[in-house]
């Protein structure tokens, strides 16, 4: 998975496509990333005791990867590339403007 914690990514696909937002998690193993401000459900909680209070709670849930895709700070949203610099260490690269993300 190219997308990680603290990326800027942009959602291209779904009822919140043309959204951006940062990732606060990234989960490899389900393919889903979780997106600040995107893809917010409405959860109603019941008061469980007598200090929580019960009402509807707004809850940011899981993305596929596949549906965002990283931005880049001169070219906009765009695919990730890796690439070895010179003293061997992979790097993450824009795929159209070859800049390190």
């Amino acid at each position: 998975m190219r997308i990680r914690k603290g990326d800027r990514v942009q959602v291209m696909s779904g009822k919140d496509r043309g959204k951006t937002g940062e990732v606060m998690r990234a989960m490899p193993a389900e393919n889903k990333v979780l997106v600040s401000g995107v893809n917010i459900a409405k959860r109603h909680t019941r008061a469980v005791r007598a200090t929580m209070q019960g009402g509807i709670i707004d809850k940011d849930m899981p993305l596929p990867v596949s549906a965002v895709a990283i931005i880049c700070s001169k070219d906009g949203p765009t695919r990730v590339r890796y690439e070895f610099d010179a003293d061997g260490n992979k790097r993450r690269v824009c795929a159209k403007c070859g800049e390190t993300l």
